[in-house]
């Protein structure tokens, strides 16, 4: 029956989404279960933000409801004692305190830039994360090791960037013999599976970073897919993957010119703090990302027979 139905696709809350669901709705509904009023028992924003995003880990909010009902449990002991001047109003200093450690661990940007390694935008079905491509390389025999837990389209990702950077960087690289160095890319960390397209040009200019020995700048990230003619296409999960860059401390994505329109779904406040380039090919990733400017794709047939070579009847 599954060719009768329509298919709705419906992503995940934002954390910028969640916040303002449990400060309007959740919390006055906990508040209400417990017995209590907002004249007794307040919460920050900065509280909230807090609990949304090193606390809970999910599409929807069903986690942030029963941190919100500990902190109200809790809370309302001191109320009903009589030993907090009321309204007592829960701080970010008082979070550790009632729900204990962080639970959620969130990447950020690197604390410096370093050639071979750069930042890329990840999609899951709880929202947007950062990841890193850390490359290097060593004498070898031109062999290409990829870690990480990399799904199929991953690796064919960092195999069609292998053979572009091979191609279009040839006159860069009279310094790096293929033949006698082996490449190796790991994306962390190594006990999450990934896969998908959308790395495609992060692993692009990771090796270019590391092979050209030139840095990425630690506050840019990110996403799209590359073929092997060197085009650069669009990818999903643009919103949250914007969102999860600007809370990791980036300040400008390289994206894909197709997904210039799904700019349109991210909230005017992150938008106002990132700046954005679009992309087509990969020429234009290394110029913005490298500052390395390199003569467009050009296909020359080489001639299987030498001019000089006698020509037989």
């Amino acid at each position: 029956l599954l060719d009768r139905t329509e298919m709705i696709q419906v992503s995940g809350y934002t954390n910028p989404e969640k916040v303002t669901i449990g400060m309007k709705h959740l919390f006055p509904k906990v508040l209400e279960e417990h017995g209590l009023g907002d004249d007794q028992l307040q919460i920050q924003r900065e509280a909230m933000h807090m609990v949304v995003e090193k606390y809970t880990r999910e599409a929807g909010v069903r986690g942030l409801t029963r941190h919100l009902a500990k902190i109200a449990r809790v809370s309302s002991t001191d109320i009903v004692s009589g030993g907090v001047e009321l309204p007592r109003i829960v701080t970010t200093d008082m979070v550790t305190d009632i729900l204990g450690r962080p639970m959620v661990r969130l990447d950020d940007i690197q604390k410096e830039s370093v050639p071979g390694v750069t930042t890329g935008l990840a999609w899951t079905p709880v929202g947007g994360d950062i990841l890193f491509i850390e490359g290097t390389f060593m004498p070898g025999s031109g062999g290409l090791t990829l870690t990480g837990q990399l799904g199929d389209v991953m690796k064919e990702s960092a195999t069609i960037s292998m053979s572009l950077v091979r191609s279009r960087l040839a006159h860069n690289l009279a310094h790096f013999d293929y033949a006698k160095n082996d490449v190796h890319i790991h994306v962390p960390a190594g006990a999450t599976p990934k896969d998908g397209p959308s790395a495609g040009i992060t692993i692009f200019t990771a090796l270019a970073s590391l092979i050209l020995g030139k840095p990425v700048d630690r506050a840019t990230a990110m996403t799209g897919e590359i073929t092997l003619r060197g085009s650069v296409l669009p990818v999903g999960g643009i919103k949250e993957k914007i969102i999860a860059a600007h809370r990791a401390g980036v300040t400008r994505v390289i994206l894909p010119k197709e997904n210039e329109k799904d700019l349109d779904d991210v909230p005017q406040e992150v938008r106002d703090d990132l700046s954005f380039v679009f992309v087509e090919t990969v020429e234009e990733v290394l110029r913005e990302a490298l500052g390395v400017e390199l003569p467009a794709a050009a296909w020359v047939m080489t001639p299987s027979v030498s001019p000089s070579a006698p020509q037989s009847a």
